[in-house]
């Protein structure tokens, strides 16, 4: 129903800024108050940020700087006597607070607290899933050890574990063994004592991530999003591409009808995020979570399409269907230009955090490079992100066992563009073995001149080196890894983002890149 009558509306924002809970939310609440300023209503805005464009004295009609507590927050709207409350767009922090608040009595304004309940819950939400029959990866929530390690055997290592209601991926790992999971099961309870446990089966693919605007019967999807490293990095943590450039007719297809149906079964009046991963086996997109709330994605995806997101998000929570707006439903015809989100990390000042990236957030921020084509777009962004892209010397390469093979042709290519290799003992003989002349490197435990001497020597351009599951090894890998942030080398963690790179650098050699306004990329060639 249409809501025309002006309201006292309170939005809640994200709180202080942090890994996991960045500006991206703070675009989405300021952006809500001008939605509803606009629509005649008044805003006030709840949040305890001095560093935002929120907190602004003449952002809102009202600001209130105080902590995102309950009882804080219930003070604040029994102050106002508010109509209403929106939580969707301040992020996990905000969206936590729809239960308590509307059991005290406040109304939620958009998609309903039992909606988000039964997107946050678990249990209740695998029973959705069956319901629609969209696939997911096996697993269950468990609330003890003995549950986990009986989940584990029976659908297979290695798992992704995880708490419910966290941020940014906090105390996420993918676990390869029983001994694993009893270590991180006896760590996450301290962690998150009271939300249960997420135990899934990890699977080996390609993760993409919608954005979908709805309007309680409805939906729009303004672009499908595929990362650029494979699953088992928080996307956060990722690259990714828009619009997608490897997915199958089938697999879009199947993320639009699975992105509807969940849409229309959560009754999503305003935003709602999914994130899928795509079986490289089976071609199949299953999903792995969704968010019944604005994402870090919304502010990239809203300028590569046009689409002001969260205005038309905030008109749908007050009764303007997406029709009204001049919008179909379903996915929105693609941007002519194609751009790419970039990670931004702030390594150098955080000292004590090893660079290698998993499903645990470690980003600060993120940037967009956009272009005409894919490799320039890609170039643009890695540059902005802090990324040199050099254009030759000197790259070592330790990988993985299970890394090795794949390996071959990457490393192989930046040999052909006239990089000189170096490279760890079992990784150089490897790389001999196929064809690449790759010189062997001692490791750090081998004395002087090993690779953090050759790194520290200004003589590396860029150092590729994947995790393994080998503790000890590993231990000594976040070393070589804190001597290539201090030394300023750009160092890759995933062969994704390596073979990134490359499509980067041909880019570079193949002339300058184009610069133009936003505007200009949005209009058709």
């Amino acid at each position: 129903m249409l809501n025309s009558k002006p309201m006292k509306v309170a939005v809640i924002g994200s709180g202080p800024i942090r890994i996991g809970q960045g500006i991206e939310f703070d675009y989405c609440s300021v952006h809500c108050i001008w939605a509803l300023r606009e629509l005649g209503h008044m805003a006030i805005i709840v949040n305890n940020n001095p560093e935002t464009v929120s907190t602004d004295f003449d952002t809102s009609d009202r600001l209130f700087f105080e902590p995102l507590t309950l009882e804080d927050v219930l003070n604040v709207l029994e102050h106002e006597e508010v109509d209403g409350v929106i939580v969707q767009f301040g992020g996990q922090t905000a969206i936590n607070l729809a239960r308590p608040l509307h059991e005290a009595g406040v109304s939620i304004l958009g998609t309903s607290p039992d909606s988000i309940d039964l997107a946050e819950d678990r249990d209740r939400f695998e029973k959705v899933l069956t319901e629609l029959g969209i696939p997911k990866p096996p697993g269950r929530a468990v609330t003890s050890i003995s549950a986990a390690l009986e989940v584990a055997e029976e659908i297979g290592y290695p798992v992704l574990v995880r708490p419910s209601y966290v941020l940014g991926g906090r105390a996420m790992e993918i676990v390869y063994n029983r001994a694993e999971l009893e270590q991180y099961m006896n760590y996450v309870v301290d962690v998150s004592p009271r939300a249960p446990i997420l135990v899934d089966k990890y699977i080996l693919g390609r993760e993409v991530e919608v954005d979908v605007i709805g309007d309680g019967e409805e939906c729009l999807i303004p672009g499908i999003m595929e990362h650029i490293e494979r699953a088992g990095v928080h996307s956060g943590d990722s690259m990714a591409v828009y619009p997608p450039q490897t997915l199958s007719k089938h697999v879009i297809s199947q993320v639009v009808e699975t992105s509807t149906l969940l849409a229309k079964r959560l009754e999503v009046r305003g935003l709602m995020n999914i994130q899928f991963v795509v079986d490289n086996e089976t071609d199949t997109a299953q999903v792995l979570e969704v968010n019944p709330r604005s994402s870090r994605t919304v502010p990239y995806l809203s300028k590569i399409t046009g689409i002001p997101m969260v205005k038309v998000a905030t008109r749908a929570i007050f009764g303007y269907t997406l029709r009204d707006q001049g919008y179909q439903p379903g996915l929105y015809p693609e941007s002519p230009s194609i751009a790419v989100k970039a990670p931004v990390f702030s390594f150098l000042k955080l000292t004590q955090v090893d660079i290698n990236l998993g499903p645990e957030m470690k980003s600060t921020g993120e940037i967009m490079g956009i272009a005409r084509d894919y490799p320039q777009a890609l170039y643009k962004a890695l540059i902005a992100s802090g990324i040199g892209v050099p254009r030759g010397g000197s790259l070592i390469v330790t990988v993985a066992d299970a890394d090795k093979a794949e390996s071959v042709p990457i490393v192989r290519e930046f040999e052909e563009l006239g990089f000189r290799i170096f490279a760890t003992e079992g990784t150089a003989r490897f790389l001999n073995q196929h064809g690449i002349r790759a010189n062997v490197v001692k490791k750090l435990h081998e004395g002087e001149g090993n690779i953090v001497d050759l790194i520290r020597s200004g003589q590396i351009a860029l150092l590729i080196n994947t995790l393994s599951s080998d503790r000890r090894i590993e231990r000594e890998a976040a070393r070589i890894r804190r001597a290539s942030v201090e030394a300023g080398v750009p160092c890759l963690t995933s062969l994704d983002t390596a073979r990134a790179l490359l499509v980067a650098l041909k880019a570079r050699r193949s002339g300058t890149p184009e610069v133009a306004t936003i505007t200009e990329y949005l209009q058709p060639i």
